[in-house]
């Protein structure tokens, strides 16, 4: 991960002199929480992810000029990454309500039991959008309230209202008893 000194020398340089080397070590940097973030909300739809992963360091190489350097580089891309995942979910129809497609009891298990990975995604299918993000940015890529607020713009009683409806629905879910 870089510093905020080192993110804010290499956006200088793609600022200054259109330094392609200096985005592709910022693409470098975060092409893989970006990745992770954008997995997490497609359900693990890799094709998609890489598209919408794609989309953003476009727009955001397109609009580097834009960045004031008030917060990290981390959270103005993923603030891009949060409006081009529902730009393609208004796009596309999805249903972006609070309440999903009903859930089952619980998620099958394989026999060994050691497919828990992909009960979470499965189980993340189940979560509203909101839901989902607000997981997505708070446990997998760790982070707090206040930047996940600057990420989605949702007041933060919002967003501890989306983690715990949402870690409720995926303890249902994923509960083997």
């Amino acid at each position: 991960m870089l510093s905020k000194v080192e993110e804010l020398k290499l956006i200088s340089q793609i600022v200054l002199s259109d330094d392609r080397r200096a985005f592709a070590r910022l693409v470098d940097a975060y092409q893989p929480i970006l990745h992770n973030f954008f997995l997490n909300l497609t359900a693990g739809d890799e094709a998609l992810c890489d598209d919408l992963a794609q989309e953003t360091f476009i727009k955001a190489y397109a609009n580097i000029r834009q960045f004031r350097g008030l917060s990290k580089f981390k959270t103005w891309l993923f603030r891009i990454a949060y409006n081009e995942f529902y730009t393609y979910a208004r796009r596309t129809k999805e249903v972006l309500t609070e309440e999903p497609i009903e859930p089952p009891d619980m998620l099958t298990r394989d026999e060994e039991g050691n497919d828990a990975r992909m009960d979470v995604f499965t189980a993340m299918q189940y979560l509203s959008t909101d839901e989902r993000t607000v997981i997505s940015l708070f446990f997998i890529n760790d982070m707090p309230m206040k930047k996940i607020a600057e990420i989605t713009g949702m007041p933060e009683g919002t967003i501890k209202s989306h983690i715990s409806r949402g870690k409720a629905k995926m303890a249902k879910l994923l509960d083997p008893h």
